[in-house]
């Protein structure tokens, strides 16, 4: 879609009989190739979903269609991708891998897939009877000390929310070794089922819980929370916290924006009426404290391309750099820049010094050689 409005149907899924190319498509992130990859949670050649490319001209190829072998132990459902720093793309399946009670059918994956298409299955949850390590995780992100973080739905050690487990919260490298960082607790001292992570420009990671809380006893209806780089977790805001959940219950999502501060939706609470007797939902703001940084509309690109940078205050900008080298720029506006990556740049930082102090980017920008 343009800015204006038009937009374009690049593809349309389920365009053969029994969807071999894939159905109910998750999100997509662009690649270093300039191509654009994702999932789909269902259909494929053993329709327990595929991961694919597509080009922006709408040209699709399927990479893998999950549940290749009996029993689905490659996994199935798989949810959003992220390319690592390592050029290959990692995510988690929902479902497949092992079965277990905890999770009712079975209990996901995390998975590594090259770009070419080829998948290594990276850890299966509920490695042990009672699923201490978590079960149906969500998506993956990776931290600056190049490991990836994730939550899982379920599973974990506290007895507080019964058979299916408050959900956990996980670390896992490159080559799969895993470690289980917290056991959420549910009520009523934390939340349950955290979904949702991201590491905000303090390092530390944050994300959110759909449910429980503190203080609970019928209410507490999700939370944020923040944890530390020393594993100390701390729940920062628990929803449905304000009489008639003004405030908003069942979070939905949360970004950090230029600002500093974070972001966030809430599917349910709100406003009450017969549309939604659950409330209609919110958007909300949680300030921890964070200073000001600049953004990547895309973060990565080729000496002499054109980029965009997001921030707040750019107006009278002096200099942009990058990773320690000039680079020649636009002011467009208060809250956007258009910089070129400059000859002998390598993958590093991005500085942008404007009258009131310089801001740097939350994340290197990657010189694509």
């Amino acid at each position: 879609m343009t800015p204006g409005g038009v937009l374009t149907t690049l593809y349309n899924f389920c365009a053969q009989p029994g969807c071999p190319d894939g159905a109910r498509i998750g999100g997509l992130t662009q690649g270093t190739d300039g191509n654009f990859y994702g999932s789909t949670s269902v259909g494929g050649a053993n329709d327990g979903g595929t991961i694919f490319r597509i080009t922006r001209q709408g040209q699709l190829a399927t990479l893998y269609s999950f549940c290749a072998q009996p029993g689905c132990p490659d996994g199935s459902d798989p949810g959003g991708l992220i390319q690592g720093t390592d050029g290959n793309f990692y995510g988690a399946t929902f479902q497949g891998g092992i079965s277990n009670l905890v999770c009712f059918y079975t209990c996901g994956t995390v998975f590594k897939i090259t770009p070419a298409g080829k998948l290594t299955t990276l850890h299966r949850f509920c490695a042990d009877r009672n699923c201490t390590d978590g079960a149906n995780p969500g998506g993956l992100i990776q931290a600056k000390d190049g490991n990836f973080y994730g939550t899982a739905l379920y599973g974990g050690s506290s007895p507080n929310c019964g058979i299916s487990g408050c959900g956990t919260l996980f670390k896992i490298t490159r080559e799969g070794k895993f470690m289980t960082l917290h056991n959420f607790a549910g009520c009523p001292t934390e939340g349950s089922s955290p979904t949702k992570l991201l590491q905000a420009t303090d390092e530390n990671l944050y994300g959110i819980t759909l449910y429980d809380g503190i203080g609970c006893e019928g209410y507490g209806l999700g939370t944020v929370f923040e944890m530390t780089s020393a594993g100390q977790l701390t729940i920062l805001y628990s929803f449905c916290s304000q009489n008639g959940c003004t405030d908003g219950s069942v979070p939905d999502g949360l970004l950090q924006a230029t600002d500093g501060k974070f972001y966030g939706a809430a599917s349910q609470g709100g406003i009450f009426n017969t549309s939604c007797q659950y409330g209609c939902g919110t958007i909300f703001s949680l300030d921890v404290g964070l200073g000001p940084f600049i953004a990547f509309m895309q973060p990565f690109g080729r000496v002499g391309q054109t980029g965009g940078i997001l921030g707040e205050g750019l107006t009278g900008a002096t200099s942009v750099v990058l990773n320690g080298i000039p680079a020649s720029f636009t002011l467009v506006s208060d809250t956007f820049i258009k910089a070129t990556v400059p000859q002998g740049a390598t993958t590093g930082y991005v500085t942008v010094t404007t009258p009131s102090g310089t801001l740097t980017s939350n994340i290197p920008f990657h010189v694509i050689k």
